[in-house]
């Protein structure tokens, strides 16, 4: 027989898992019904917080998410019940109206993931805050992991979700996947999303890096069967299907560092994933409607053939996505790249330019750690390793990157 502790943490496990494997599925369902994202956050967390008391005493439920779904009804409709505000209670009332009087259908829990994206990236709201959004709600990232995605305050970041949650209510976006007219409009944004849940998850740490990219991959192969033919979509999910593959080297034996890609055990790297992926990179390609996706798989592409990256090509494509994407952080691994393929001399002061915009950025200052130090400039070098290990992620990082500081000859 269990202890009450051991109980304890069973139910505080499983609860990990749900909002770590299933919190999109759930608020998703959740903004379906409600047509409310801070309510259906409100009511999603007051779930849990019951289903911890709950399930201490009387056990996990067969279907936990069913449960914490039909809970988190019932205490949207408390809240709504608590709330006196009018325009709200009518609103709201009348998407709750009756559901006391039977059980909601929880299981299956219904997909509405890609509907919630398209929502969240309304062209009513800018550029940012769609994609911060999308983050925050459909991929459960915490508001300072959304802050560091986009180098920014965490304050700053609240404030602007919060902004975009109240334009929604009061602009009454439609909840939907939008018709074909409108994708044009829609789609760039749509991808932009699923590109940076890919990303800031890798920063997030390696578990939930993992856990966010098969997310990503998720919703972009969704996008792509809903929307089939569309060479951007094609390119993302190629771009994202190679990276990807590259996951169980991305970091080292403890799990915990993050091992640069030109030091990767290649035998490690999924090869049939990577073919699957260049193949659908092939298709976008012969569509001939080239874009922003398509560059990056492109890239993703040339570091995987043979036993060594095409950096001469690599450096190439760059130039051309800084054509599409005129970002800082594009013009970094440009950088990386030319200095790669021999012009370190350019990229180094390409990095000096850019390098009031990025002070922030953590992988800037390892990348011009590794620049000074093969220029032979090794107190500069130093100074920014330092600066990479303070904005590091994890303590193995910081050692990973100490050890690279040490390496240098002593001055």
């Amino acid at each position: 027989m269990s202890s009450p502790a051991s109980g304890a943490v069973a139910v505080t496990q499983a609860l990990n898992r749900l909002a770590r494997d299933d919190r999109g599925r759930l608020i998703s369902a959740l903004i379906a019904r409600l047509n409310d994202f801070q309510l259906a956050e409100d009511a999603l967390q007051d779930a849990m917080l019951s289903a911890l008391s709950h399930w201490s005493r009387s056990g996990i439920p067969s279907s936990p998410l069913g449960w914490l779904l039909r809970v988190a009804y019932r205490k949207a409709l408390d809240r709504i019940r608590g709330h006196r505000t009018a325009d709200r209670i009518g609103a709201s009332l009348l998407v709750l109206a009756g559901e006391e009087a039977c059980e909601v259908e929880t299981d299956p829990i219904p997909d509405e993931r890609l509907r919630l994206i398209f929502t969240c990236c309304h062209p009513a709201l800018e550029r940012k805050s769609q994609v911060a959004l999308t983050l925050r709600v459909v991929a459960g990232l915490s508001t300072a992991q959304i802050a560091q995605a986009f180098l920014d305050q965490e304050a700053t970041m609240g404030q602007r979700l919060s902004r975009a949650k109240a334009k929604i209510a009061a602009t009454r976006i439609r909840y939907a996947v939008p018709e074909p007219a409108e994708w044009p409009q829609r789609l760039q944004a749509v991808l932009a999303v699923i590109y940076l849940i890919f990303n800031a998850g890798y920063t997030a740490g390696p578990k939930a890096g993992r856990d966010l990219a098969e997310e990503a991959l998720y919703l972009c192969a969704l996008l792509d069967r809903l929307h089939p033919g569309e060479a951007e979509v094609e390119g993302c999910l190629a771009a994202l299907m190679i990276s990807h593959a590259r996951r169980g080297a991305r970091t080292d034996a403890s799990g915990q560092a993050t091992v640069p890609l030109g030091q990767q055990e290649r035998a490690l790297w999924k090869k049939d994933e990577i073919v699957a992926g260049v193949a659908i990179l092939e298709r976008a390609l012969r569509r001939h409607t080239p874009g922003p996706h398509q560059i990056k798989a492109a890239i993703a592409a040339c570091h995987c053939e043979g036993d060594r990256s095409d950096w001469a090509q690599i450096a190439l494509l760059y130039d051309s996505l800084l054509q599409f994407e005129s970002t800082d952080v594009v013009r970094l691994n440009r950088a990386v790249a030319h200095a790669e393929a021999g012009a370190p001399d350019a990229a180094l002061a390409e990095l000096m330019r850019i390098e009031p915009a990025l002070q922030g950025y953590q992988p800037f200052h390892a990348a011009k750690a590794e620049l000074l130090a093969r220029q032979g400039l090794h107190a500069q070098a130093r100074v920014a390793y330092k600066a990479a290990m303070s904005l590091a992620p994890s303590a193995a990082d910081i050692a990973f990157l100490d050890g690279r500081m040490k390496s240098l000859p002593e001055p």
